[in-house]
């Protein structure tokens, strides 16, 4: 039974699955929010989504003294280690289940690296006032069940969001549910804002 995490909330992802786990896989999805304008248009032979909103999943990867180790996003789709991989981008949030998914090998992750921070962030500069039904997830790669879920607070003014954190503590991963809202389009844009939260 998954575990719907409140911001702030922090669990053990080992007691939650039951087992040690060596595979993990941070899900992503959102929708855009229909518009009544956009509903017509389709009705009536309009044809293209003016709607969709290209919302990024990255990972950026940090050691002990919380220095930027790798990223992993749409533009380098697998950290330099091999232990995260990005299954692809996402550009407009269509259709149903995570629209993007960052692929953690656990047992791979170098141990220099101390906490693995997740953000999504609109790249197509829309703020989440325009989404809808956005959450991130985490599920055992083994048997696909998923461990947590976190709905994100899609509503704001905000282009970004630093949504999860996992990190090593007393040798065994947790995740914390970190929720804060930010500005940026890019990772690079963001990176200053999920410092403060190492």
């Amino acid at each position: 039974m998954a575990i719907n995490l409140q911001k702030g909330q922090k669990i053990s992802l080992s007691k939650e699955s039951g087992s040690e786990l060596s595979k993990v896989v941070m899900g992503l999805g959102w929708d855009a929010k229909k518009s009544s304008v956009g509903l017509l248009k389709g009705m009536f032979g309009g044809g293209s989504n003016n709607n969709a909103i290209d919302l990024d999943a990255s990972c950026v990867l940090f050691d002990e003294k919380n220095t930027l180790v790798d990223t992993v996003y749409f533009g380098q789709l697998k950290s330099r280690d091999g232990s995260i991989l990005h299954t692809g981008d996402n550009r407009t949030g269509d259709g149903d289940g995570d629209d993007e998914q960052i692929v953690v090998d656990l047992d791979k992750v170098p141990a220099t690296v101390k906490s693995l921070v997740f953000t999504v962030s609109s790249y197509t500069g829309q703020t989440f006032d325009t989404v809808e039904n956005a959450y991130c997830r985490i599920v055992d790669n083994r048997n696909n069940n998923e461990i947590a879920r976190y709905t994100l607070s899609a509503q704001g003014s905000h282009t970004a969001q630093i949504m999860a954190k996992l990190y090593r503590h007393n040798g065994e991963w947790k995740m914390h549910a970190i929720g804060e809202n930010g500005r940026g389009r890019t990772i690079a844009d963001i990176l200053p804002q999920i410092v403060v939260h190492l």
